[in-house]
């Protein structure tokens, strides 16, 4: 699905109500941010880690039958507006570590899209892909020697 520009300023609406949530004067609080996409309603909604509605928005063409996985065709949008972002979710009075994570409607984790960590800021979890099992082989190597 390519997305039209009408889809990208309603995510991107959507996520800047979210960082008005929580101004930089305002108290930090500890959560992470979850991005629920509905396929049957079109809808993109913001949750805290309370389940606490923060806010809804219909994206248009969400709505139209597409052959593509809906979360599969959101993600690199998602990112791509939380990237366009950064500096107002720099400011977010959110306690550092937090996470934008995309979930199901069965509130599954279907991935990270954005983690924020100080000065460290990750957009793409394909760049730690197979670093475990990097890891155990390079353990298993100290190990014999």
């Amino acid at each position: 699905m390519k997305a039209t520009q009408q889809t990208k300023t309603q995510i991107e609406r959507a996520i800047r109500k979210v960082a008005d949530k929580f101004p930089p004067q305002a108290e930090p609080v500890m959560t992470d941010i979850l991005l629920q996409v509905k396929p049957e309603s079109g809808e993109l909604v913001a949750f805290n880690d309370d389940m606490e509605e923060l806010t809804r928005v219909v994206v248009d063409q969400w709505l139209e039958p597409t052959g593509e996985n809906l979360y599969e065709a959101a993600t690199p949008l998602l990112k791509q507006a939380l990237a366009h972002l950064r500096p107002d979710i720099d400011k977010m009075s959110v306690l550092q570590p937090f996470t934008f994570v995309l979930i199901d409607e069965d509130r599954e984790t279907i991935c990270d899209i954005y983690l924020v960590d100080n000065d460290t800021v990750m957009l793409d979890t394909e760049l730690l892909k197979g670093l475990d099992e990097e890891l155990n082989t390079f353990l298993r190597h100290l190990l014999e020697e």
